[in-house]
């Protein structure tokens, strides 16, 4: 009887104890995984890729934002809030826009909107540093499938610096943050329950990045990756996917109401009219920018991409060739894009030749250089410019003495006329050549596509 009561009170205490069930251990919260993260500038600038998230959506797919900057520097069509306050309330209408569409995971990454084609100025206003890291964050948090974002480059078209940046930090998080060693203690697991510093995400490799360009041109970027038509019915709005981008985009009051307003008294056959003149219900054209799962430069987006992690995977660089001894090469963005595609492994990325930009007439073009001597002496560059009529040199030109084994910066301002004929909102790209030489030798040409119009951001 003893026995029987002694191992009576064994099993209830091993029930008790040590028959309990295995806890559990905690894994990545799964609402904020996405299958597609944009990543884009300002608020509306998610225009550029909603019709196709529309689709996606309607696919089953999951979708995060990320935006660059609250875009506080824009007008205001609704009130006097500017600044700060206009960026808070612009916060507001990205986040009710995207709702429309189902789309609740959004995140700022605190930049400043920066009004220039310059992506340098963007980058630095942005504290490039602080942003990637940020971004590298919430990649790992979302952990997408697949990137979208702005093309990195510069071109003829609104070319606004904000939009290339954005493109310049998707791309480097994308490359970085399935890398174990970089931001470590965002990767490391916490060592108590509230824990301060480390952060307990994982590394996470998306496997495509797309683009979508910021361009007036389009032929370069035909066949670069795939194409979707925008005028087939939504199966959850049952509008066709161009018109839910436009609802969506009818939210972003303080930049277009008086746009809004306009649209309020339409039918929906003026609307359909208006805006297919405007391109809203052109075929919306991806670039893609790297596959790391195989598949078609013209597949769907989703093409070859299987649910689960892949490897982290960093293509090994080819080293830079060997420059001449005395040479000159334009500086600025242009020279940093040749530098970020080799660096990122994008050397299909279209992009042009020569390189191009659009400025406002009666204004002024300045042309960056790197001048490099790799010889053993000091030698004399002279710096010249070939111009269309009208176009004249302000400054830069001129004979130049350059150290022994030394890479120097130099520029050469060019003042811009007024437009030849007023009415008209621009002129026909012109080439303006920049030409090196030393000891009566050409050492280098520069050769650049410039384009006037009434109205650009500044250079």
């Amino acid at each position: 009887m003893k026995s029987l009561l002694v191992c009576g009170l064994f099993l209830t205490f091993a029930a008790r104890t040590g028959a309990q069930e295995a806890k559990p251990l905690p894994v990545a919260d799964s609402r904020y995984k996405a299958d597609i993260l944009l990543v884009v500038a300002h608020p509306d600038d998610e225009g550029a890729a909603t019709a196709y998230l529309a689709r996606a959506l309607d696919e089953g797919k999951h979708v995060a934002v990320v935006y660059g900057t609250r875009g506080s520097s824009g007008g205001n069509e609704v009130g006097t809030e500017q600044a700060l306050a206009l960026g808070a309330i612009r916060e507001i209408e990205a986040r009710r826009a995207l709702g429309t569409m189902g789309i609740s995971n959004v995140w700022f990454l605190g930049g400043k909107d920066t009004a220039s084609q310059d992506v340098l100025q963007s980058l630095a206003n942005w504290e490039h540093g602080a942003a990637l890291e940020q971004l590298v964050r919430l990649v790992r948090l979302t952990r997408p499938e697949v990137v979208l974002t702005f093309l990195p480059g510069t071109f003829i078209g609104e070319d606004h610096g904000d939009h290339q940046a954005s493109g310049v930090l998707a791309t480097e998080a994308f490359d970085l943050a399935g890398d174990p060693t970089v931001y470590p203690s965002q990767v490391a697991a916490p060592l108590r329950r509230l824990e301060p510093y480390l952060e307990g995400l994982r590394p996470w490799q998306p496997k495509k990045i797309y683009y979508f360009p910021d361009a007036d041109r389009e032929d370069i970027f035909k066949g670069k990756g795939p194409e979707y038509s925008v005028k087939e019915i939504s199966k959850s709005s049952k509008k066709a996917y161009w018109r839910a981008s436009l609802d969506s985009f009818r939210l972003h009051e303080t930049q277009a109401k008086s746009f809004v307003d306009q649209l309020s008294t339409m039918d929906d056959a003026a609307i359909e009219k208006m805006m297919a003149a405007d391109g809203w219900t052109d075929v919306q054209r991806f670039v893609l920018g790297k596959s790391l799962v195989g598949g078609t430069v013209t597949g769907p987006v989703f093409e070859n991409i299987n649910a689960g992690a892949i490897p982290f995977r960093r293509d090994a660089l080819s080293p830079a060739p060997a420059g001449a001894e005395l040479s000159v090469e334009l500086a600025g963005p242009w020279n940093f894009y040749a530098e970020f595609r080799a660096a990122h492994g994008l050397q299909n990325l279209p992009h042009p030749e020569p390189p191009e930009i659009a400025l406002q007439a009666d204004s002024s073009l300045v042309i960056p250089l790197w001048v490099h001597n790799r010889t053993e002496a000091s030698r004399e560059i002279t710096l010249s410019a070939d111009l269309p009529a009208g176009w004249t040199v302000a400054n830069g030109a001129g004979k130049f003495v350059v150290s022994s084994k030394q890479t120097v910066p130099a520029r050469i301002e060019i003042s811009l006329p007024a437009l030849a004929d007023p009415k008209k909102s621009k002129e026909d790209a012109r080439e303006v050549t920049v030409r090196a030489e030393s000891n009566g030798q050409s050492v280098g040409i520069v050769k650049l596509r410039v384009e006037l119009r009434k109205r650009s951001l500044p250079e």
